[in-house]
């Protein structure tokens, strides 16, 4: 085999015509070789491939040039594609970006009278099916442009779906992300529409808050909060705006509707010391549900010698058979985890001088013991940040605490104090009602609505009534919130 090497072929006239070899021959081009065209292609026609334009996303009205293939966005409106003038084996591609041709539709026009498929002079083709894709090549004056290569759907990535619900006060905003919240002070029913998928959203955040029970009367303790259960799945939310006790697990839901119960507090004991251990306790608060979500009411406290309620959180006692071994406060029951309460305070009796009652106990801490003249400090509820709510509802709900930009949700009762001077227990952080001393005012406080706070532990009043506004503080009602990515 000959071997002729140069550096360039060139014709012999100025313009003339270089011609290599004669019809038949056969010219191969090694592998690693490469041919390089800087100016115009005639008759080699193209075997149905284009150079697809993935920089520049078209959208409205454009021209197609011979040998691209354009992705064509119809998402904000109609499109129109001009195709170039035909020459035989010119190719122009057309595909669907968005998957949105049959809301909105990608028309394709020739070039002045030139045919489209054989079909009438300048007629044009719609594409309009999501995902659609063809592409057209002139043959010649006869057909025009043939559609040789189409589909009418094209594989697509999985869709986001989220959550969608409606019931309660929906609330959303622009802290923390893509958020939707649903508050829920009253039984109601979170409809869930769509379930989401996992490339948006499946699952939902929850705090449910049981309703508290009542101030025990007479020196009497004070109640427990409502069980505090919350979980923070969904992210966004961190310490120290987020509870230590929140789940890191929320509800995967259905597409179906989902019964809310709000929990009531209890009322308050009667302010008689003499009616014995019934009707001078307190009474336990009701139970707040979501789905599998169950928060116990409020343990009571009591109104005589007799150990503190148990609930979500435990109510103070009140006395004992001795200042030292006074009765013991009611415990945090069902078992949780996270924990949804603490256990209520012990009572003091000072037999001759003074009866004194626990304080109930918060979500976060137990309930404090009652000393002599002393009732025992409601126990600290617990709290998440304000960017559960949005800003369209915080603050509006739960109370302030010790750590900002919080709510505080499921605080004690303080304990009562029949001593006069006495100093009565203080509520906790998370609407626990403050107990009384032995005074005509003030009397115990109730707790907040919608926190699940506890009611404070009454004094005790000369003459005595028996019930009315000197009894025990009414425990709080307690709230559900949901919370889940919407977008």
């Amino acid at each position: 085999m000959s071997e002729v090497k140069v550096n360039k072929i060139s014709p012999r006239t100025a313009c003339g015509t270089v011609t290599l070899g004669d019809s038949g021959d056969t010219f191969t081009i090694p592998s690693g070789a490469t041919i390089t065209n800087n100016g115009t292609q005639t008759g080699f026609g193209r075997e149905g491939s284009v150079d697809w334009q993935t920089g520049s996303i078209k959208t409205g009205t454009f021209t197609a040039a011979t040998g691209e293939g354009y992705f064509v966005n119809t998402s904000g409106g109609i499109s129109t594609v001009n195709l170039p003038a035909g020459a035989a084996g010119s190719i122009v591609a057309i595909s669907d970006y968005t998957r949105t041709f049959n809301s909105n539709n990608c028309t394709v026009t020739p070039n002045g009278s030139e045919k489209m498929g054989g079909g009438d002079a300048g007629g044009s083709v719609t594409l309009s099916v999501n995902g659609q894709s063809a592409t057209f090549v002139y043959v010649d004056g006869t057909e025009g442009w043939i559609n040789v290569q189409e589909t009418e759907s094209s594989q697509a990535g999985p869709v986001a779906l989220y959550v969608t619900a409606t019931g309660g006060t929906p609330c959303t905003g622009a802290i923390c992300g893509n958020f939707k919240t649903h508050v829920f002070t009253g039984p109601g029913t979170l409809t869930v529409s769509c379930a989401g998928n996992a490339c948006g959203s499946t699952t939902v955040d929850y705090l449910v808050t049981a309703g508290a029970g009542g101030g025990g009367g007479y020196g009497g303790g004070g109640s427990g909060a409502g069980g505090f259960r919350l979980s923070n799945s969904v992210g966004c939310i961190a310490a120290p705006v987020m509870s230590p006790l929140a789940s890191p697990t929320g509800i995967t839901v259905s597409a179906t509707p989902y019964p809310i119960a709000v929990g009531g507090g209890g009322p308050g004991g009667l302010n008689n010391p003499t009616v014995g251990p019934g009707p001078a306790c307190g009474v336990k608060g009701t139970n707040s549900s979501f789905s599998t979500i169950t928060s116990t009411g409020g343990g009571f406290g009591t109104g005589y010698q007799a150990v503190g309620g148990p609930g979500g959180s435990g109510g103070g006692s009140r006395g004992g058979p001795s200042p030292t071994s006074g009765y013991a406060g009611g415990t945090a029951t069902p078992t949780t985890s996270p924990a949804q309460g603490t256990a209520g305070g012990k009572g003091y009796d000072g037999l001759t001088s003074s009866t004194n009652g626990g304080g109930g106990g918060g979500a976060a801490v137990a309930g404090g013991d009652a000393s002599h003249g002393v009732g025992g400090t409601g126990g600290t509820g617990s709290f998440l940040g304000d960017a559960f709510f949005k800003t369209a509802c915080a603050p509006s709900y739960g109370t302030p605490g010790p750590v900002s930009d919080t709510r505080y949700f499921a605080g004690g009762g303080g304990g009562g104090t029949d001593l006069n001077p006495g100093t009565a227990g203080t509520g906790g952080a998370g609407g626990g009602g403050a107990g009384a001393q032995q005074t005509n005012t003030p009397y115990a406080v109730s707790g907040t609505v919608n926190t699940g706070g506890g009611g404070g532990g009454q004094g005790s009043i000369i003459p005595a009534p028996c019930g009315g506004p000197a009894g025990g503080g009414v425990g709080g009602s307690g709230i559900v919130v949901i919370r889940y990515k919407f977008q």
